[in-house]
């Protein structure tokens, strides 16, 4: 099923799910699909992000290609949450070794686990990369179903301090952002496309995409192919078009926006 179709599916079957119903279990469900690397997409891919043109693959883009088996996991009729509204929180990716643009690799995607949030019900995603059986990559990524809640749950712990960390760079984001980078990652969620698209989900205008900002960023690193850990905690949309500053010391990087550029975005670290 296209990404398309399941973003399709999950408008239908999202009003028919009740998040933070008792008793909710997630599917066993291990969905997997070998993947080779389309030159074309992964070229506009780097463009957009900043990567170098050649070279390793980006240690974000495995999970660009398997978001297409997440969204088909999330929009299944056996998974509690809908997928309309889900925000993605947080994400952790381990690289356990250099992949090229010609890999074949296998990838998996399946629920992890369904915890309750101070703002609702937050599920575990996994991604597995593998190749010729041998895992080399893998990601975790909190996805936020919000809900009035009774729960005192404890906040996630952040991967990055929350201090000011010096401004390296600063960007000037265009309004059709979103639009380039749906085109070249295949997410092309209606929040991040159009202003109007976007206030129907109560955006103010478009927003750019988590994972775009955090490619962004690793991108600036002074060599992203030797990564090989990442941490990224979504704070706060960016809205299109807009300014914001990158930010970091080395390990630890920040997207930050506003006036003063206190308004924070996004935390990482790296390794």
């Amino acid at each position: 099923m296209s990404l398309t179709l399941s973003l399709a599916r999950g408008a239908v079957t999202s009003p028919f799910k009740r998040a933070g119903r008792p008793g909710a279990t997630l599917p066993a469900d291990r969905l997997r699909l070998p993947t080779a690397i389309a030159p074309g997409p992964l070229a506009a891919y780097r463009t957009i992000c900043g990567f170098p043109a050649t070279g390793p693959l980006p240690v974000t883009h495995p999970h660009v290609l398997a978001f297409p088996l997440a969204m088909r996991l999330m929009t299944r009729p056996g998974f509690p949450l809908p997928v309309t509204g889900l925000v993605h929180t947080w994400i952790e990716i381990t690289a356990h070794r250099t992949l090229q643009p010609q890999d074949v690799l296998e990838l998996t995607v399946y629920a992890h686990e369904l915890n309750p949030h101070r703002r609702g019900t937050e599920v575990t995603v996994v991604t597995e990369a593998r190749l010729a059986g041998e895992l080399v990559w893998e990601s975790r990524s909190g996805y936020l179903s919000r809900h009035a809640t009774h729960t005192e749950a404890p906040a996630p712990a952040p991967g990055a301090p929350s201090a000011p960390l010096p401004a390296v760079a600063e960007w000037r984001l265009p309004a059709n952002l979103g639009r380039r980078y749906g085109a070249a990652s295949g997410d092309r969620n209606p929040i991040h496309l159009h202003p109007l698209t976007a206030r129907l989900f109560g955006f103010p205008r478009a927003i750019a995409h988590g994972m775009w900002t955090v490619a962004r960023c690793l991108a600036e690193t002074p060599d992203p192919a030797t990564l090989r850990t990442v941490r990224a905690d979504f704070r706060a949309p960016v809205l299109l078009p807009g300014t914001v500053a990158y930010a970091s010391d080395g390990h630890a990087f920040q997207l930050r926006g506003g006036p003063d550029g206190e308004r924070l975005h996004l935390t990482g670290t790296t390794g």
